[in-house]
């Protein structure tokens, strides 16, 4: 003989589930952003050894932007955070659009820190 499904039992079983899902959802959301930030910032990186190395000036990121997109944005990701481990390791932990408001709008590594830091809080 079945038992009776007991509602609230059922409603805390599906509760559950649900934010187990979301819960998965948003680590995988984490784990692919942490990739986008090191590609981006390995992008920017060789840009800006080709430049050194190369001599190549800033034109040669106008002539890869109309192959590609944000390539400005990665350029200026990585000078603006290789000298700070920190901000390196905390960029990771913020969506690529709220990296590029923070280094565009922040004046110094500790505003961008607090901003990066308030993010990863809410």
């Amino acid at each position: 003989m079945k038992k009776e499904i007991n509602k609230t039992e059922f409603n805390t079983f599906v509760k559950d589930i649900k934010q187990k899902i979301l819960s998965k959802q948003y680590e995988a959301l984490k784990a692919v952003n942490k990739e986008l930030i090191s590609l981006y910032w390995d992008i920017g990186k060789s840009i800006v050894e080709k430049q050194d190395s190369l001599g190549w000036g800033k034109s040669v990121v106008k002539i890869l932007s109309q192959e590609l997109q944000n390539l400005w944005n990665m350029r200026q990701f990585y000078l603006e955070y290789s000298k700070n481990e920190k901000l390196q390791t905390l960029s990771r932990e913020i969506g690529w659009s709220h990296n590029v408001a923070i280094f565009q709008k922040a004046k110094d590594a500790l505003e961008r820190e607090f901003y990066i830091r308030f993010i990863t809080f809410i």
